[in-house]
């Protein structure tokens, strides 16, 4: 897997991270939506660098131009409910792109840290020879992923995986390392040291879908 870490090169995106950190500016959902979305913006930007590129002549209203414009058939896939404000950052940059959606959430049997989790529902189209790119903002242990990645199998193989996170933790990161193909990026905003016994990451931001969408039963 190919790592692309963003939290030690300084640039704007370290403002819209510390407020999502931010105790006290968390308590705007709306702003706290927005936050998401503008990190998946520049996390897709600069992932938009490794595609396929071919070169196409563009009629002006004085000539013409030679650009090159990216090729590849993107599929965008997000976890349900907390990804989506993510999966619309990376949707304003990538407008053509096909969707596709899936739930997966952690089950405490009788509130124990230990969880499993559970698969429910699911959409997607065809995703064989087209690149498959996942968002998840909170890349905690990886086993969503994992069940996330294990679920698109009855829908082709891609040809390439791209994987959005906002925060993960290091043991996280290393999990999907293993389960992911070789050939698999994985773009991330910043990377934390921890997590709780209960598998949330340390000093992370708490529960992205709460705070992006109100708390839930």
């Amino acid at each position: 897997m190919i790592v692309h870490h963003f939290e030690s090169k300084h640039s704007v995106l370290n403002h819209f991270i510390a407020e999502i950190r931010d105790i006290n500016i968390q308590k705007d959902p709306m702003r706290f939506r927005r936050n998401i979305e503008r990190i998946g913006e520049i996390l897709c930007y600069e992932l938009s660098k490794t595609l396929n590129y071919d070169t196409k002549t563009v009629q002006t209203p004085f000539g013409t131009k030679d650009i090159a414009l990216p090729i590849d058939k993107l599929v965008l896939c997000s976890v349900l409910r907390a990804g989506l404000p993510l999966h619309q950052g990376l949707l304003n940059y990538f407008d053509r792109a096909e969707n596709a959606f899936i739930s997966a959430y952690r089950h405490h049997p009788e509130g124990r840290d230990e969880f499993e989790v559970i698969v429910k529902y699911f959409a997607a189209p065809r995703l064989g020879n087209k690149t498959l790119v996942l968002t998840d903002p909170m890349l905690a242990t990886g086993k969503t992923l994992e069940n996330v990645l294990n679920a698109l199998k009855s829908h082709g193989i891609p040809k390439q995986i791209h994987i959005i996170s906002v925060i993960g933790s290091k043991e996280g990161v290393e999990y999907v390392k293993g389960v992911f193909p070789e050939g698999t990026h994985l773009w991330i905003a910043a990377i934390d040291e921890e997590l709780t016994s209960k598998g949330y990451i340390i000093p992370g931001i708490g529960d992205a879908g709460d705070l992006a969408f109100g708390v839930k039963l």
